[in-house]
C-alpha cells in the first residue's frame, strides 16, 4: 500500500513539473522591443503661451501595459505622465521634449527639439511662381494658369533615334514668397519634388528636402505630371508651404525620310513596310489625376504623289497605327482597319497628304474594357502598303500632359 502511495505521489509530481512552463516564468515574458514614439500638435509655428498636445499612442509594443513619462524642458525631471499629455512654453526659444516608455522591466526613450516663437511674430507666405512655355512644339501659344506647363521639344531627330527617352530642365522660382514683416527675412527655401513619395522615409511625404534655394534648377525631368511643394522659414522660425502641379509635355519630329515599298502588290495580302517609334506614357490616377497622360498625337505629312513616278498611278498613301507592349492597339488609319480612326484632314499644305492619329487619356487606363490598353511602353509606326517607296516630309509625335 505504501509503495502505491509513493508511485502516485511521483506521478503527480511529474505532472506538476510538466505544467510548470504553462504558468508564467521567463518563457512568458514579452520580448517585443520597446519603441518610444510621439507626435505633437501643432507641429509648426508654435507660439509662446500656446498649448501643445503630445501623443505617444504609436509607441510599441501595442497591447502591452506601458507607462509613459514626459520631460518637456530638458531638466531631467518628470513633467507629466500618461500616453496623452500637454504642455505650454511661456517664452520663445528651442526646447527638447523627451518621452520615456517602459513595461516595468525595460524602457526606451526618444526626444525631439521644438522651436517656440514669439507670440506676436508674423508667419511668412510661401509662393511658387506659375508659368508656361510660350509655345508648344508646333509653334502654338500655350495657355497659362495656376500651374507650370513646360514643353520639351526635340525637333528634327535622326531616324536612327526613334526611342523617345527625353529629359529637360525646369527653373523653379520662389521669389514671390514674403517673410511676414518688413524687418524679417526668409532664411530657408526647401523644395519637395514629389509630394506623393516619402524620399527621406520619415513617414511624411510632404517634407522632403530635395532642393534648397529661392530659385533652383530642377534637372533631368521626364515627360509627365508632378505635384511639388515649397516650404519657407523666416528669421523668427515660422514656416509656410505652397504646392503646385507641374506638367511636362513632349514633342519630337523626324524630317525628310523615305519608307520602302511593301513586299507584295495585292493590298489585301501585302506585307507593309513599317518604321516604329517607341515611347512611354504614364496613367497613375489616384483620384487627383496624378501623373496622367492627357493624349498622344501622331502627325504625318507626305507628298500626294510619289516622285519620281514610274507606274501609271503613283498616288501616295501612308498610314499610322499604335499599340502597346503586348501588341494590342486601339487605332490605325488603314482603311482595312475597323477601329474607325481615319484621321485624314483637309487642312494640309498644297500637294501634301496629312494623317493624324490621336490616342485619348482613356485608352491608357487599366480596366476590364476591351477599349483600354494600359500605360507603359507603346509604339506608333508609319507603314506603307503600296508597291513603291514613299517619301515622308515630317512625322511628329506629341505626348501631352496638360
Amino acid at each position: 500500500m505504501g509503495a502505491m502511495r509513493k508511485a502516485t505521489f511521483l506521478a503527480v509530481l511529474m505532472m506538476i513539473s510538466g505544467l510548470a512552463g504553462c504558468f508564467g516564468g521567463e518563457d512568458d515574458e514579452n520580448t517585443d522591443e520597446i519603441v518610444a514614439v510621439f507626435t505633437y500638435s501643432p507641429a509648426t509655428n508654435i507660439r509662446a503661451g500656446q498649448t501643445i498636445d503630445f501623443d505617444a499612442r504609436d509607441s510599441l509594443p501595442s497591447g502591452v501595459a506601458l507607462t509613459y513619462k514626459w520631460d518637456f524642458d530638458g531638466d531631467n525631471s518628470i513633467d507629466a505622465t500618461g500616453r496623452i499629455a500637454d504642455w505650454t512654453y511661456p517664452e520663445a526659444g528651442e526646447y527638447t521634449a523627451e518621452l520615456i516608455v517602459s513595461d516595468g522591466s525595460r524602457s526606451q526613450s526618444t526626444s525631439k527639439t521644438l522651436t517656440i516663437v514669439d507670440a506676436t511674430a508674423l508667419p511668412p507666405t510661401a509662393e511658387i511662381t506659375s508659368f508656361s512655355s510660350e509655345e508648344d512644339c508646333e509653334g502654338e501659344d500655350v495657355n497659362e494658369g495656376n500651374y507650370i506647363h513646360v514643353w520639351i521639344c526635340d525637333l528634327d531627330r535622326s531616324l536612327s533615334s526613334r526611342n523617345v527617352d527625353a529629359e529637360g530642365d525646369i527653373v523653379l522660382d520662389a521669389s514671390d514668397s514674403t517673410s511676414g514683416s518688413g524687418d524679417d527675412y526668409i532664411s530657408k527655401f526647401y523644395w519637395d519634388l514629389n509630394l506623393e513619395f516619402d524620399a527621406d522615409g520619415d513617414g511624411d511625404a510632404t517634407n522632403d528636402n530635395d532642393l534648397e534655394g529661392e530659385t533652383v534648377d530642377w534637372r533631368d525631368v521626364k515627360p509627365g505630371e508632378y505635384k511639388i511643394g515649397l516650404t519657407v522659414t523666416n528669421g523668427k522660425g515660422l514656416v509656410d508651404s505652397d504646392d503646385i502641379k507641374v506638367h511636362v509635355s513632349y514633342g519630337a519630329s523626324w524630317l525628310d525620310f523615305a519608307i520602302g515599298a511593301s513586299e507584295r502588290a495585292d493590298r489585301d495580302g501585302s506585307i507593309p513596310t513599317k518604321i516604329d517609334f517607341d515611347f512611354s506614357v504614364h496613367y497613375e490616377d489616384n483620384g487627383q489625376g496624378t501623373n496622367t497622360i492627357k493624349k498622344v498625337v501622331a502627325k504625318l505629312m507626305y507628298p500626294e504623289q510619289d516622285d519620281p513616278c514610274y507606274a501609271g498611278d503613283c498616288q501616295g498613301r501612308l498610314d499610322l497605327e499604335s499599340y502597346n507592349k503586348d501588341g494590342e492597339g486601339p487605332a490605325s488609319t488603314d482603311p482595312g482597319d475597323t477601329s474607325g480612326y481615319d484621321g485624314r484632314g483637309s487642312n494640309c499644305d498644297s500637294g501634301k497628304h496629312c494623317v493624324e492619329l490621336t490616342l485619348s487619356s482613356y485608352i491608357f487606363t487599366d480596366s476590364d474594357s476591351d477599349s483600354t490598353y494600359g500605360e507603359g511602353d507603346w509604339t506608333t509606326n508609319v507603314f506603307n502598303n503600296e508597291t513603291y517607296q514613299q517619301q515622308v516630309d515630317r512625322f511628329m509625335l506629341l505626348l501631352i500632359y496638360k
